[in-house]
């Protein structure tokens, strides 16, 4: 009787993996994930950006972002991000690998750092915006002078 369910699991194991692949081609990339941190010890939550390629500091762990991929607008908004975190400790000069591995914001806890202070989870990723131009300086109607107003 077994022999006669595996086909039909691996034809539909292979279907999954097909759909799996399928939708991991339409992640589009971006160049910075929006991460939040939270040190156990002080209750604060930290929300911060990390650019791919350039690690960045929370607490005593360095993050570095090395890919951050988001779903199509079409799709069900997921988020993930391929991400390597390590620890240096007092007195020590080489950082401890602590995780290394994608997180996904739609599941923190799939696959998640360990560690006894800290948690960090991927909120987005998201593309740089351009910066806003700065508003224009009021400028005073013509004929008037900035001083006491005419009686």
């Amino acid at each position: 009787m077994r022999l006669a369910l595996a086909g039909p699991v691996v034809v539909a194991l292979g279907l999954v993996l097909a759909a799996a692949a399928e939708a991991a081609e339409e992640m589009i990339p971006e160049p910075i994930a929006i991460m939040q941190g939270l040190d156990k010890v002080s209750a604060r939550i930290s929300r911060f950006e990390a650019r791919v390629g350039q690690p960045v500091s929370f607490g005593r762990l360095s993050i570095l972002v090395r890919d951050c991929q988001k779903s199509a607008p079409e799709d069900r908004p997921e988020n993930a991000a391929f991400i390597e975190i390590g620890e240096t400790k007092p007195g020590e000069g080489k950082p401890q690998r602590l995780f290394s591995g994608w997180m996904f914001s739609s599941s923190p806890a799939l696959s998640a750092l360990d560690h006894p202070v800290y948690d960090v989870n991927l909120l987005e990723c998201k593309g740089a915006s351009a910066a806003a131009p700065a508003p224009p300086s009021p400028a005073s109607p013509p004929g008037r002078s900035r001083g006491k107003t005419p009686r």
